[in-house]
């Protein structure tokens, strides 16, 4: 079993021993769709696995805030920033700022893109690379303004 697997399994331990329903209910739903991404394609996950799982469901949340938000939902909204709370120290440290674009620029070079036409061949090798360490979003935009300036 992966590391990152076995200390969500152990936080969800403490979180039943601490009677804390929220963050139990939080764990619960991040184990059951690690089970159920392994059941499905028949695989043990390593933590790269667990970490693009994480991810997703934190994206999903942020959607749903925006959506909550915009309906006046306040309620609703702040469950799911509390499940973003409970997932996010699961992730890798994050990237920003100059150490994105010194990852954003070894990329592009390895791929030899020079215009924004060639972001596409540039986001493949960079979502691989920035797995669980950057918010794509961010890094597509940094990747394409970095693209439109003359290197």
């Amino acid at each position: 079993m992966t590391n990152l697997k076995t200390r969500v399994q152990d936080d969800m331990k403490a979180a039943m021993r601490a009677k804390d329903a929220d963050r139990l209910g939080t764990i619960r739903m991040l184990m059951a769709a690690i089970k159920q991404k392994e059941v499905d394609e028949r695989v043990e996950l390593d933590d790269s696995g667990v970490v693009s799982i994480i991810d997703k469901m934190i994206k999903q949340r942020r959607d749903a805030i925006g959506q909550f938000e915009a309906g006046g939902r306040h309620d609703l909204a702040d469950k799911e920033k509390a499940e973003i709370l409970v997932l996010e120290p699961y992730l890798p440290a994050r990237l920003a700022g100059e150490e994105l674009d010194r990852e954003i620029r070894a990329v592009i070079a390895e791929v030899q893109a020079r215009t924004p036409q060639d972001l596409g061949r540039v986001m493949g090798p960079l979502k691989a690379r920035l797995a669980g360490r950057a918010d794509m979003g961010q890094a597509s935009a940094r990747a394409k303004a970095l693209l439109a300036t003359p290197q």
